[in-house]
């Protein structure tokens, strides 16, 4: 790789693509057990298969003090009354925090503890900035009408946990009420 290229990455922020970084597609049947309601989720998979959402990933390096970085593109949609959102993770290296920068449409992030116990909905959007903390599961929602794009970086140790997630999930949840988002905890009607 020539230097200019470990050091200077072209993207679209309508789209999320990035010229000549690796794209991770999501498509709603990767995201089973995400959604809270099985059966509105089973509907929508028999109807076909829309992609949910994609990350152009970049890792110019690897050392110790290295980011990372992807932009991501989540499609406007929803399952029964949740958005259409990213699996979620925590970082396998826990001390990780990341910062993810909108860039286009309209979106929240649920934050979460790692234990489960404080939960936090923050919005996601162009101009806005959200911290994540270590030791906190993440995931992001599309609550607008149009692609939400954004940029995350982290360190390059990081990783990604999606086992953890994908084995008990977030206790809360982001749904759309009169109109707008609203974390309620998993299994009780809001």
């Amino acid at each position: 790789m020539k230097d200019i290229e470990k050091i200077l990455a072209t993207f679209d922020p309508a789209t999320g693509r990035m010229d000549g970084a690796p794209l991770t597609q999501r498509f709603l049947h990767d995201l089973r057990r995400c959604f809270h309601d099985a059966a509105a989720f089973e509907q929508a998979a028999a109807a076909g298969n829309p992609l949910i959402y994609t990350v152009a990933g970049v890792e110019p390096g690897a050392g110790d003090g290295d980011l990372h970085y992807g932009v991501g593109m989540i499609m406007p949609g929803r399952i029964g009354d949740e958005y259409y959102m990213t699996k979620g993770h925590l970082h396998s290296w826990r001390e990780a925090a990341e910062v993810y920068c909108g860039l286009a449409g309209e979106g929240v992030m649920l934050l979460e503890d790692e234990d489960g116990g404080n939960s936090r909905m923050v919005p996601l959007g162009a101009g806005k900035v959200v911290y994540v903390p270590g030791r906190t599961a993440h995931r992001t929602m599309n609550t607008g009408t149009v692609p939400l794009t954004y940029i995350g970086i982290y360190p390059a140790k990081a990783g990604h946990d999606y086992s953890t997630i994908a084995r008990k999930n977030f206790t809360s949840i982001v749904v759309e009420r009169n109109g707008a988002p609203a974390m309620v905890r998993r299994g009780t009607k809001a």
